[in-house]
């Protein structure tokens, strides 16, 4: 009898062990970065809502679909796109194999130093040096360029690496929707294979939950090998009305929540919205100029001006930096 009962309690202790290491912990904080606001008292309770079994409003896990731009959303963007930065560098990298840059715009005006020239066209230009510095290797190779930049680049106000421009509450956010059965995506007008090295490390998102820009690629044997080759011609721009195109062609779900902070989300938060059933759109506000930036709509990097308006016509979340996050950087970056 002793036997058949220390089985028992055996069986019993080690379901108790599982239980305690699958489920949250009774009463901790899972937003501990947030303020005690009505932005996340909105966030919270359209969760619970959507994952009560029983509830009117239950969404199974499978449908729980949630996509977050990147640039201002997840982390900082200013003074310029990261990725600009990075373009920028690739420019001063490659110049020596290309003495012609030192006269030709828009790369001649970068190698001084002199930015608002180089930008003086906006996307043209830059697309230019996207095409020039980011094609004609293969796949393989350019993701160890991003990696390689991304282990070593610093912000150049901050100081900090780009991986500690992350803001915390939403990592937060990121990770409490996946500990309730959420799926969590990035769909961003930064490019596919600039992202995806990088981002299950800074943000649990997995490179198969990357929708980004891309190029067109093509398949060739290089020294007896398959590759992908990069070549400088566009293939598809994930931004503004691309948002919801993409998404439907990657991911094959509506989403019941969007996150985002500026125009260039503004399609993919109404695409979000307009499904049936329980649905959550977000804007990041970027209202603090003391621990980050201060800028809406008259900004030349994530303007906020058409999507601010319709948040506030149809009723959703925007978060107000300044007030509603106790912290925006992780420990160890500026706050």
């Amino acid at each position: 009898m002793k036997k058949i009962s220390g089985r028992i309690a055996a069986a019993l202790l080690s379901a108790v062990a599982a239980i305690a290491f699958a489920a949250p912990v009774s009463g901790a904080d899972p937003l501990p970065s947030w303020n005690d606001t009505a932005s996340r008292r909105a966030i919270v309770e359209f969760v619970e809502k959507v994952t009560q079994e029983g509830s009117p409003d239950y969404v199974p896990a499978p449908e729980r679909i949630a996509t977050f731009d990147n640039d201002g959303t997840l982390w900082a963007e200013q003074p310029m796109y990261f990725q600009a930065l990075f373009v920028v560098d690739r420019v001063k990298a490659l110049a020596p194999q290309h003495p012609q840059w030192t006269t030709q715009e828009p790369f001649a005006s970068v190698l001084k130093g002199d930015m608002k020239t180089a930008l003086k066209d906006g996307e043209k230009a830059l697309l230019e040096m996207v095409m020039a510095t980011h094609a004609g290797m293969s796949t393989a190779e350019f993701e160890q360029i991003v990696k390689d930049w991304i282990a070593t680049a610093k912000h150049p106000k901050t100081g900090r690496p780009f991986t500690e421009m992350v803001y915390q509450p939403m990592r937060e956010l990121q990770a409490y929707l996946r500990a309730n059965g959420f799926k969590t995506y990035i769909v961003s007008g930064g490019g596919i294979e600039f992202m995806r090295p990088w981002t299950e490390k800074v943000y649990g998102v997995p490179p198969e939950q990357v929708i980004g820009s891309s190029i067109k690629t093509k398949y060739e044997i290089r020294d007896g090998k398959p590759v992908l080759v990069r070549l400088p011609e566009i293939n598809f721009i994930d931004d503004k009305d691309g948002k919801p195109i993409a998404i439907n062609q990657h991911i094959g779900r509506r989403p019941i929540a969007a996150f985002g902070n500026s125009d260039g989300d503004l399609q993919m938060l109404q695409w979000t919205t307009a499904g049936a059933g329980p649905r959550f759109a977000l804007i990041v506000h970027h209202t603090d100029a003391e621990r980050e930036w201060a800028y809406d709509r008259k900004s030349h990097i994530g303007q906020l001006d058409k999507a601010l308006d319709e948040a506030q016509a149809r009723g959703w979340t925007v978060v107000d930096m300044k007030r509603d996050w106790k912290t925006v950087f992780g420990a160890s970056s500026k706050q």
